[in-house]
């Protein structure tokens, strides 16, 4: 370990390590890689880890996810030592016992995981808001102008993930355009949206695919739109507009249910991720029409299916590029990760490629 350790120093090279940056490894307690892949994205995702640390501090609370979560993070950028190996023992302990889909020694899906841990966090803090509501810390303290059934107040979890959706239908008949809002990133209980869920074709690039997720698609024969001012079933066009882009936009598609094969089988074949991205066609009344993004992290899946293989992190910090393969930390170059667009061909199913992209807003 401790060669490796000073190796990465050596590389980076004193003058070039960057301030109050450290890169410390997490050790594997028996499969927990896609809890270490996605822990590392996320410490990389700079405006997430300034929002855990800064809960750190604050009074003690009774242990929970986020309470371990915030422990870890303050422990790694409190060490003494630039590089090294954590285990983040407390954390995996805190999220067996919670989630028991989580505890056992098979491997996990890492973007089940990453979903669960933002949508515990955003729960945990809406939870305690509402303490301090009732126990009068918070202004509006007024139990009366509550309603029970309003959605609760966005945490930061949502100010950083969450972005809106508008589904749009028009009526081919009226021309009428009726609009519903979605939002993607954090979850309502019954859909999970934590992400976008980009359609991948072969051969492609998330630019072209994310274009294609606002193309507009026919709805007619036996999929007609039911048109209230027709009120009748009528060919409508359908389209979904980005409205509200999110600080932290975080992409995920690599395995797709196949049906013929009752199972999700992995998309091993090539898609290019840009290190930058622009992000536009959004609907009329967006709130800022278009915005540039960075790749910050990518959550790497190297084998075959979505619980079979092993998941690794590649993450940008200050300007250079580092893989964490569980207590491997490894400075890498950006031409390298080209080597996660997936495979040109599907001739070999266990290949790594890029599963959640995390690009963050320039602005």
């Amino acid at each position: 370990q401790g060669a490796n350790a000073s190796a990465l120093e050596k590389e980076i090279g004193p003058e070039q390590f960057p301030v109050n940056e450290h890169y410390f490894g997490l050790v594997n307690f028996g499969n927990t890689c896609y809890c270490n892949s996605v822990l590392q994205a996320l410490y990389f995702c700079r405006p997430f880890r300034e929002k855990v640390l800064a809960y750190k501090s604050q009074p003690r609370k009774k242990e929970n996810l986020l309470t371990c979560l915030a422990d870890l993070f303050h422990s790694i950028a409190t060490q003494k030592k630039k590089v090294g190996i954590i285990p983040p023992k407390k954390f995996i302990t805190r999220l067996w016992k919670e989630n028991e889909l989580f505890d056992n020694y098979m491997q996990q899906d890492a973007h089940e995981f990453l979903n669960y841990l933002l949508n515990t966090i955003a729960d945990i803090l809406q939870e305690e808001r509402k303490q301090e509501k009732q126990n009068g810390r918070l202004p509006n303290g007024n139990i009366d102008n509550e309603n029970n059934n309003s959605a609760p107040d966005p945490t930061w979890v949502h100010e950083i993930f969450r972005g809106t959706l508008t589904n749009e239908n028009r009526c081919l008949t009226c021309e009428t355009i009726s609009s519903k809002d979605e939002d993607f990133f954090i979850s309502s209980k019954d859909e999970d949206f934590l992400d976008l869920s980009v359609d991948v074709e072969q051969n492609t690039s998330i630019t072209h695919c994310l274009r294609g997720f606002s193309n507009t698609e026919t709805l007619c024969s036996e999929y007609k739109y039911y048109c209230e001012e027709c009120r009748s079933k009528q060919e409508a066009h359908k389209r979904m507009k980005v409205k509200k882009l999110p600080m932290i936009l975080a992409l995920h598609k690599r395995f797709k249910y196949m049906d013929q094969l009752h199972r999700y089988a992995k998309l091993s074949y090539r898609v290019v991720f840009p290190l930058e991205l622009r992000l536009f066609n959004t609907s009329g009344d967006a709130t800022n029409p278009d915005r540039m993004y960075d790749l910050v992290a990518v959550v790497v899946h190297c084998g075959s299916g979505p619980n079979r293989g092993h998941y690794i992190a590649i993450v940008k910090s200050h300007d250079f590029w580092l893989l964490f393969d569980d207590d491997i930390v490894e400075k890498i170059d950006a031409q390298a990760i080209e080597e996660f667009y997936g495979l040109t061909s599907d001739i070999s199913k266990n290949s790594e490629s890029g599963y959640i992209l995390f690009y963050q807003s320039r602005d």
